[in-house]
């Protein structure tokens, strides 16, 4: 009897992957300084446009996070911000803040543990805040970097993306990575026999409407 309860665990374990690993990681560094670079001699100044609107009703901020026997998926109902929007489009600069306390995850017992102090502490850090400060080009779309700040915590973050401006003038784009949550100081290791996994993956879908 116990050579089957021990197969089971263990098949239960290995069978459980973890997501975070399936994904691309975003890059952490220190945060960029606020000072706008001078473009070199000759470049056209970007074109400015209009201030698109990030709100819950056009956006989807996800995420999905993991312990050793299985994943739990969430996200956030309270956010805004506005999308710069400028010619070329890797011009454009993002912004947006959370409230932390509209996290929602999958059950309801973990949505209270992860607004507590072992987690998100959302009393103590009642917003999330990000700002882009550099998009460029790639083959499979672009990278977008800028400053998360997240639990008192405030890193520069790279992650690949796409980005696309539609004949209406509206902007969609969409985004899944992983941050290391221990990058922002989100250190709650779990119960000894089912440990947390440290990488988290994030989820964006924007489908911004152009200006009216």
């Amino acid at each position: 009897m116990r050579a089957i309860v021990f197969v089971f665990a263990v098949g239960l374990v290995a069978g459980c992957e973890n997501p975070g690993a399936k994904v691309e990681s975003a890059t952490v560094e220190a945060p960029a300084e606020q000072v706008e670079a001078p473009k070199p001699a000759g470049t056209t100044p970007a074109k400015a446009g209009p201030q698109l609107p990030i709100t819950p009703e056009n956006t989807k901020i996800e995420f999905v996070g993991a312990k050793v026997t299985q994943s739990h998926e969430g996200g956030f109902t309270k956010f805004a911000g506005t999308v710069d929007l400028r010619d070329p489009i890797e011009e454009s600069i993002i912004e947006v803040t959370i409230e932390t306390a509209s996290l929602y995850a999958d059950r309801d017992k973990l949505t209270k543990h992860l607004k507590s102090p072992d987690f998100f502490d959302v009393a103590k850090y009642p917003s999330a805040k990000f700002r882009s400060t550099k998009i460029a080009k790639t083959e499979a779309g672009q990278t977008i970097t800028g400053d998360l700040t997240l639990h008192g915590e405030t890193k520069s973050i790279t992650f690949p993306a796409t980005i696309g401006k539609g004949a209406d003038g509206g902007v969609s784009s969409s985004a899944e990575f992983s941050i290391d949550r221990q990058d922002f100081g989100i250190a709650y290791p779990g119960m000894p026999d089912d440990l947390i996994r440290d990488k988290v993956v994030i989820k964006l879908d924007l489908k911004l409407p152009p200006q009216s």
